[in-house]
């Protein structure tokens, strides 16, 4: 009878435990978790565990189970938020490997085809990524001139990108 009595006791303090780490944020799923990993504890040291102080006890274990429960949770989610999840659905096939080279392939055969002034300026501006200040030094023009020519160097590689069939 003493033991069913000493069962009910600690079942009510691991209610009450309960309940406290649910007021201080845990979910109910996760305050079941440290309530019942605390009851495991409790039952793995009561040997060294002073009858008097059993429910300070229970209380210590499972608010130190929460706080390393949302230490933990806060790390994973720190690294997730580092991780570039859209990378695993982003895969770099051979066939898009493919695709790339045939598509460069068009672009230089267009390239070829244009103004060797146009060239130029195409290239420094969307393959070596120059500003038109820096293109405007480089080819020693002014900027307006350099905006004027990369205007039509755009429009002449439109109209032959179109006119080979590419789109």
């Amino acid at each position: 009878m003493d033991d069913t009595l000493m069962d009910q006791k600690l079942y009510d303090y691991l209610k009450i435990v309960k309940n406290y780490l649910m007021k201080m944020g845990a979910s109910k799923e996760d305050a079941e978790d440290i309530v019942q990993d605390t009851a495991y504890k409790f039952i793995l040291y009561i040997d060294s565990i002073s009858h008097k102080n059993v429910e300070g006890w229970l209380f210590r274990v499972a608010v130190n189970g929460y706080y390393d429960l949302y230490r933990k949770r806060s790390r994973r989610q720190a690294i997730a938020l580092k991780f570039n999840f859209q990378q695993l659905f982003e895969e770099f096939t051979p066939e898009d490997a493919v695709l790339q080279n045939e598509r460069k392939q068009d672009v230089d055969d267009v390239l070829k085809k244009l103004k060797p002034k146009h060239q130029q300026l195409l290239i420094l501006k969307y393959s070596v990524d120059l500003a038109i200040r820096d293109i405007a030094k480089l080819c020693e023009m002014k900027e307006d001139t350099v905006k004027t020519t990369l205007y039509r160097a755009r429009k002449e590689f439109v109209q032959e990108y179109r006119r080979q069939g590419y789109e």
